[in-house]
């Protein structure tokens, strides 16, 4: 338990179950992915729980395997900005977090699309920034599809550096208007940024917004990433979800604050989790059984397998031993996704070793190897745990991915939010409008001190 006398609060997000793997579709209890009102079912559940933020992926072209169109990408895939403007429409205090690519993006438009989303929500917009070197993706964006790994952190942190040039370029208290000629004046002065990746010209079309810059989210995990994140990042979507792996990560990035002048404070760990709650643990342990058996069917074990292995496997039994055959050179067997391996020959030899030691199927294998950090148990059992790795400093909260849209976070809302609450750990009302405010974060101008900069 962390020795801290006043205990740690606890920031919980709800990712959109669309478009991924922790999705079962396939439910009974399932519905639409794309129509409107399931993204609000989410989102108006997520603010009666008093959660931080909604947060929604973002996909930029459907996933093909061997050359078709496989598992969830039949659902569609709608606009990240369009989802979160229309939600801010029907929420209140919640925080809108959107996945946008900063390889594919230009700095102007995402400025004024962030920026906007900002002053609509009255201080609700968070961006995820991703980066992406897929080939495959970027046919649709850019000339020669993608950039080299070594470019793409170097043009993200251009981006972000650009975008923030743009919301500073207006002062804060700035609306100049001559009321007895008619004239506006723009108080914003030119912005001239030169760079490798893009030439810019202002002034900004827009007065700062009400968090100055929008929450910042990032999720790479590479040092380079681990490195941005600690320079740039409000929030880390981690996908260090084990305990012991978690207070590494965590220790690793917090203690790469300093160098840029900043607290532990004011970044915050969010790994994704999901969760499966029951009567008791027994019951909610094979509730969590039969979900995973639902998320990875016979053919998605297959698919699952081929992505590594490099070639078609349709002739193997899944509920059968691994195959005997060597990977093949072949990445492209799947495109629009990063699940292949950069050394297949080593994953399978991993994989082969670790099913014969366990007796796995290639079901089975799958199963093990795909899940992610899940809570199962009562509800009770539950909070407790997530209260466990927030107070140890392995998290500073959770993005909570449920496995059903759009009803996935109801009994989680309704049982462990509670729970929490009695322990302390969660807040019983939202005491500020922001997002940063939710999520204990200073002003971007605003000094350790407290200090606002103009």
């Amino acid at each position: 338990m962390s020795n801290n006398k006043v205990r740690k609060q606890i920031h919980l997000a709800a990712h959109f179950p669309g478009v991924n793997n922790t999705t079962v579709w396939s439910d009974p209890d399932s519905h639409s992915q794309i129509d409107f009102d399931s993204f609000v079912h989410l989102a108006r559940t997520a603010e009666r729980g008093l959660f931080d933020f909604f947060f929604l992926a973002e996909g930029l072209r459907l996933r093909e395997h061997r050359g078709r169109i496989f598992d969830l990408d039949v659902v569609g895939r709608p606009d990240t900005f369009t989802v979160l403007e229309a939600l801010a429409g029907v929420t209140t205090h919640l925080g809108l977090a959107g996945t946008i690519n900063t390889t594919f993006n230009e700095p102007f438009e995402l400025a004024k699309q962030f920026a906007t989303l900002d002053h609509l929500s009255g201080g609700r917009a968070a961006w995820n920034a991703v980066t992406s070197s897929d080939a495959f993706t970027g046919e649709n964006f850019r000339r020669g599809g993608y950039l080299e790994h070594a470019e793409r952190y170097i043009r993200a942190a251009e981006v972000v550096d650009a975008t923030r040039a743009l919301w500073d370029s207006w002062p804060e208290r700035a609306l100049l208007v001559d009321r007895e000629r008619g004239i506006f004046a723009h108080p914003a002065p030119t912005v001239r940024i030169d760079s490798d990746q893009f030439d810019i010209e202002g002034p900004f079309v827009l007065p700062r917004s009400p968090q100055g810059y929008p929450v910042q989210l990032q999720a790479g995990d590479s040092d380079e990433g681990r490195e941005f994140g600690a320079a740039k990042a409000d929030a880390i979507f981690s996908r260090h979800g084990e305990l012991e792996d978690g207070q590494q990560f965590y220790a690793d990035v917090k203690g790469r604050l300093a160098k840029y002048g900043r607290a532990r404070d004011d970044l915050k760990i969010l790994p994704a989790a999901a969760f499966v709650l029951g009567d008791s643990r027994d019951d909610a342990e094979e509730r969590a059984r039969h979900i995973r058996l639902q998320q990875v069917g016979p053919q998605t074990a297959i698919a699952f397998l081929e992505q590594v292995w490099g070639r078609d496997l349709s002739g193997y039994d899944p509920d059968g031993p691994l195959p005997d055959v060597e990977p093949a050179d072949n990445v492209d067997i799947t495109r629009g996704r990063v699940r292949h391996a950069k050394d297949p020959r080593a994953v399978a030899e991993a994989w082969r070793a670790k099913a014969e030691a366990e007796g796995l199927s290639i079901r089975e294998l799958i199963i093990e190897v795909t899940a992610r950090q899940q809570f199962v148990g009562s509800p009770r059992e539950v909070a407790a745990e997530i209260d466990r790795y927030v107070q140890n400093d392995a998290a500073d909260g959770f993005i909570l991915v449920p496995h059903l849209t759009p009803g996935g976070l109801d009994e989680f809302v309704e049982k462990v939010v509670p729970e929490l609450q009695e322990r302390g750990s969660f807040r019983t009302e939202y005491t500020g409008t922001t997002l940063r405010e939710h999520l204990g974060l200073r002003h971007p101008h605003e000094s350790s001190e407290g200090v606002r900069a103009s």
